[in-house]
């Protein structure tokens, strides 16, 4: 699906993240709380269409984190599901009451679109695809419930990863300011006064390289995943010289990949002009984050293993920098760059030690 010019200036005006950064100018701003709620909004506008009031994004929003909290406490449930069903009563009875209150939320929201498209409606939702889609070998659609199982996912899996990669991005522009400069001023040079008091959109996304670069940097320098997914085989394998045996568990150390100084020159330097086409950057003159070429970093996979999200993540990566580089100037707190602590700290996903917390000061064209 396709997230339009339109949506995005829908978006602009509901989740007002220019105007809640506007609010705390002047002062340092703990960034990661607004990163979180925006992607939030923009996934649940994705999702559910542009229609959606704040009220009805912030009930989806705790009802995620209270199951994801949950979750996390109660995992021993799954070793033994039949045993601990008993032994663990009260935990199951929360799980699925948690369940269902995400269901009375979402539920509404899903026959809602149905209904929607039925008057007419030519805005789409991604689930809209959902409550068409046709399971061939069951012949049947999904019901609800597994409709609202993918929608949890969604949020799941593009919420904590693009927010915390959008922080290491703004941790990096502020470490480095003429990188953010340079940033700025391809920005200005593209739109010029004309897009004054606006949001850049996705077209103005393409024909900025610079912006493209520092994002394939921040994902190459720190990605929010240092390992993939185990992966096994079926049966004992052969691949350059080394056997793999059957379910053998098989771990990719993705952050290594892109560290490797025998393909990245200077590795731990954060080098947007790396991933720019130059026949003078012998890193390479063109780079496919696929490998579909050759693997030269694996952020998001590779092959036919790869997250199918790479593409949006990406794209909501670039539309977040664009629009706080062109609407702020971000300084550290104390005007030193150098104290700023790229440290990492190991969670779920890798994140900053000690996550950024930066002064902002509105640009002429947010004003």
């Amino acid at each position: 699906m396709r997230f339009n010019n339109q949506s995005y200036l829908n978006l602009s005006r509901k989740w007002k993240p220019v105007g809640g950064l506007k609010s705390q100018a002047d002062q340092p701003v703990k960034v990661m709380d607004h990163f979180q709620y925006a992607i939030f909004c923009l996934l649940a506008l994705m999702r559910f269409g542009d229609k959606l009031d704040e009220d009805q994004i912030k009930k989806i929003e705790a009802i995620q984190r209270k199951i994801l909290l949950r979750l996390g406490e109660v995992n021993v449930l799954n070793l033994f599901p039949v045993l601990s069903k008993i032994i663990f009563r009260k935990q199951w009875k929360e799980l699925l009451q948690l369940r269902q209150d995400q269901e009375n939320i979402l539920i509404p929201l899903i026959k809602a679109r149905i209904e929607a498209k039925g008057l007419g409606s030519e805005s789409v939702a991604y689930v809209d695809s959902l409550v068409d889609l046709q399971l061939t070998d069951e012949k049947r659609k999904l019901n609800m419930g597994e409709i609202v199982s993918i929608c949890a996912e969604f949020f799941n899996a593009g919420t904590d990863t693009t927010a915390t990669e959008l922080q290491w991005i703004m941790a990096n522009l502020v470490k480095f300011p003429e990188i953010q400069e340079k940033v700025y001023q391809e920005i200005y040079q593209l739109v010029g006064g004309n897009q004054l008091g606006g949001i850049l959109n996705e077209e103005d996304m393409q024909k900025l390289p610079y912006l493209k670069a520092v994002v394939l940097e921040a994902l190459r320098r720190h990605p929010p995943g240092h390992f993939l997914l185990p992966h096994s085989v079926s049966e004992d394998t052969e691949f350059k010289g080394y056997v793999i045996p059957k379910n053998a568990n098989v771990n990719v150390m993705v952050a290594e990949l892109g560290w490797d100084p025998n393909v990245w020159g200077n590795p731990m330097e954060f080098k947007p002009e790396r991933f720019l086409n130059s026949s003078n950057d012998h890193d390479h003159d063109e780079f496919d984050i696929t490998g579909s070429r050759e693997i030269k970093m694996m952020t998001f996979g590779a092959g036919r293993r790869i997250c199918p999200g790479y593409a949006l993540a990406l794209l909501h990566l670039e539309y977040f920098v664009v629009n706080f580089v062109w609407c702020f100037k971000w300084k550290h707190v104390n005007g030193d760059t150098s104290s700023i602590d790229l440290s990492e700290k190991q969670k779920f996903i890798v994140v900053m030690k000690n996550p950024l917390q930066a002064c902002i000061f509105p640009t002429v064209q947010s004003t």
